[in-house]
């Protein structure tokens, strides 16, 4: 596998640390389904330059939690002109990283690459959950005629009959969603964003307790007002104490085994919601590695 330099890839780190990988952040900037704001083919390249003003110590944490992860940034790859083979790519470089026995972590692009994502995760864990943070169900059985739009995410990974889905943030929904999300209610669990501040996050974490979590985080699930940087921001969203909460719990309680970050739409002269999302791709991670 091609890698960037440490001081070219996530997190800009000097190259006088040599620590032995544990996780391969992937930037994979797919663009092809977008249905109102364009732009996120360059969400990984600017959230790995936002990357390098991180400070690399955590107050919460207490370390710089980068030295007990170690973190190698893959080379952007040449994607695919048809969806589907850009789905099927990004689920042979997740292969490869699984077959190392390292964590993979997506830097989108659009929704869409979440199912190619999971496909490797869905045949070697017998059960694994998908903990889904977003503003948009993404249940549509297609939109506008594509399978494989960023709308249907979500119902393609459960169209693997091993999948379950706990959902965050999501306060946009269709109509032609409510029959899907009504015949999966077994294995769809929606924490509303409207009811946000009555979230029973103790019955979420026993429902992934001790199990295979993979993280999806759109961006679009945090509020408009701190993440306008997306294709369609929605307001009356997650903030960001709130998305750490969850991940915080998820990480703590179950086996979180990899991760994609998706949706970023850079705006230019903007960095700040760029520094966000990478600062939100190293508290995954430190959390992943860190927390007991």
């Amino acid at each position: 596998m091609n890698y960037l330099s440490d001081k070219q890839g996530f997190l800009g780190i000097d190259n006088k640390f040599n620590i032995k990988e544990k996780t391969i952040v992937i930037p994979f900037g797919l663009e092809k389904t977008v249905s109102y704001g364009g732009g996120t083919k360059n969400g990984p390249k600017e959230i790995i330059k936002a990357s390098h003003q991180v400070e690399l110590y955590d107050e919460e944490l207490k370390c710089e939690p980068f030295k007990m992860i170690g973190i190698k940034t893959l080379k952007p790859v040449k994607i695919k002109k048809g969806i589907k083979e850009a789905i099927n790519q990004i689920s042979e470089i997740n292969k490869k990283i699984l077959d190392r026995k390292l964590f993979p972590i997506t830097l989108g692009g659009e929704h869409s690459i979440t199912p190619g994502c999971i496909k490797p995760f869905v045949k070697k864990y017998k059960k694994i959950t998908i903990l889904h943070i977003d503003a948009h169900a993404d249940l549509r059985e297609s939109y506008e005629g594509e399978k494989f739009s960023h709308a249907s995410a979500i119902k393609r990974c459960i169209d693997y009959k091993n999948v379950s889905v706990v959902s965050f943030g999501i306060r946009n929904i269709s109509a032609d969603e409510i029959p899907i999300l009504n015949k999966n209610k077994k294995r769809i669990t929606i924490y509303w964003a409207k009811d946000k501040y009555k979230w029973n996050l103790k019955k979420f974490q026993k429902q992934i307790k001790n199990k295979n979590v993979y993280i999806t985080f759109d961006v679009d699930g945090l509020d408009s007002s701190i993440m306008p940087a997306t294709g369609t921001p929605e307001p009356g969203g997650i903030l960001w104490n709130e998305a750490l909460q969850i991940i915080k719990i998820a990480c703590k309680n179950s086996r979180v085994v990899g991760a994609d970050v998706n949706e970023l739409a850079p705006i230019k002269g903007f960095n700040s919601y760029n520094f966000l999302v990478a600062k939100l791709v190293y508290k995954i991670l430190s959390y992943k590695f860190l927390l007991k």
